[in-house]
């Protein structure tokens, strides 16, 4: 395919027709206008207009929550951008895949304190599990194909990607084959942890499932069901995880946690064996550490390497896809 002339802005809606994206939350500004004269005649995408940033942000959330998909939003540079500061802590601590489009003032300006510039690349690195400023436009494309990769890869979360307002401006040729790069690789896990977990819930006698809203990200709630069902284990929801298994399922026994049902709770203290799925074993489900589950012991599954042995030490961490997982171990 041969390459297209255009700028920045053009390049940015075309990256994100080649996508996949049809729906984009957002309010214009000043540093981002170029971007909104390119979308104009997009008809492809639908821009919903909000009222202030942080509804683009948290709409943007609520779409990839319920749609699947990673939800998109713009804003201008300096407040517009840092509204949209919460959504996006948000979407990081719940786990949900969003990749923000701020504009920026001119590069030149950047670091002089120029009208509404604020340091969002800044701000946003420990909320992000990316961030990137383009000030060349000739790497639109790759950058945003890479920001879409990185959203819905592993742990999905937000991505924010800066642009400066002459980058959008800028003639660059656009590419659509650089997009195609990234593909969503499934980890391998050493057979000997599978081994090792299968002894653990054999040996059980009082063992206890706990669903997350890793379960529902990876769209493993059939296989948790088909899991429970055939060890007789009985199932325990965090907040997030309360989807995942029908309430009256006869293993089901409640949420967990502070704001959760006794009978769970106790049932936690009195488990050998708990079984994480999809979970952070976060200050709401486990209250004081020290007190916490002290006869059971822990397998942990989680597709977030920095979460395992984090606030509970599992005796088997397994870092792999809640569904891809669980066909293993049915299969046991």
């Amino acid at each position: 395919m041969q390459t297209e002339k255009m700028i920045g802005a053009s390049a940015i809606i075309k990256s994100l027709v080649h996508l996949g994206v049809t729906k984009i939350f957002g309010y214009p500004g000043g540093a981002i206008m170029p971007t909104y004269d390119a979308l104009f005649g997009e008809t492809s995408i639908q821009h919903v207009l909000v009222r202030h940033e942080q509804g683009a942000i948290l709409a943007a959330e609520g779409y990839a929550r319920v749609s699947g998909k990673v939800g998109v939003c713009i804003a201008t540079s300096g407040p517009g951008a840092t509204n949209l500061v919460t959504g996006i802590t948000d979407a990081m601590l719940d786990s949900v895949p969003i990749v923000c489009i701020t504009g920026q003032v001119l590069s030149s300006l950047i670091g002089t304190d120029a009208f509404q510039e604020a340091d969002i690349m800044g701000m946003t690195v420990p909320i992000t599990k990316w961030n990137y400023q383009i000030s060349n436009p000739q790497e639109i494309p790759y950058i945003l194909a890479k920001a879409f990769h990185v959203a819905q890869s592993g742990r999905p979360g937000p991505v924010l990607i800066d642009i400066t307002k002459d980058a959008q401006n800028l003639e660059m040729n656009f590419d659509p084959q650089i997009m195609n790069q990234f593909l969503l690789n499934k980890q391998d896990i050493p057979d000997i942890k599978y081994e090792q977990a299968a002894q653990l819930i054999n040996a059980a006698k009082r063992p206890y499932i706990f669903a997350g809203h890793g379960v529902t990200i990876a769209g493993a709630q059939a296989e948790l069901v088909r899991f429970a069902e055939k060890t007789g284990i009985p199932v325990a929801c965090t907040l997030h995880g309360l989807s995942t298994i029908d309430m009256e399922h006869p293993l089901y026994v409640g949420m967990l946690g502070m704001h959760g049902n006794y009978g769970p709770n106790i049932l936690t203290n009195e488990a050998d064996l708990i079984i994480a799925i999809g979970m952070r074993f976060d200050d709401r489900v486990t209250g004081s550490l020290t007190n916490y589950a002290t006869k059971a012991k822990i397998i942990h599954i989680d597709i977030d390497k920095a979460e395992l042995h984090k606030n509970i030490i599992a005796n088997v961490a397994i870092c792999g896809d809640a569904k891809l997982v669980l066909l293993v171990v049915i299969s046991l």
